[in-house]
């Protein structure tokens, strides 16, 4: 995943609510699109329980500057109303820096 360090993670936990899942699903679809454009932009990660609706989804930035920017883009204000109007039962941002990062994959 994001090997250079420090880096900025921004971790976005969020509860789904049940409808408006074709819109929803297009408008996350843009804004990862979106987001790879941006300078600054590294990676992002994202799981979903379809069962509870829980999910996480983490973007990694070169540096809090970068983060700050794409949280100021038109299009992703915009995205960030319709989740709080429409397709978000709960949601939480916390922004943090990366100090170290390692995995393993077979």
């Amino acid at each position: 995943m994001v090997t250079q360090s420090p880096t900025i993670a921004v971790i976005f936990t969020s509860t789904r609510t049940a409808d408006h899942q074709d819109e929803y699903l297009a408008t996350a679809d843009e804004m990862d699109a979106l987001a790879q454009q941006q300078p600054g932009y590294l990676a992002i990660e994202s799981v979903r329980d379809p069962e509870t609706r829980r999910g996480i989804t983490i973007s990694y930035w070169q540096d809090e500057a970068s983060a700050t920017a794409w949280k100021q883009i038109a299009a992703h204000r915009h995205a960030q109303l319709r989740g709080r109007t429409d397709f978000y039962q709960d949601y939480t941002v916390t922004v943090t820096q990366v100090l170290r990062s390692y995995s393993f994959s077979r």
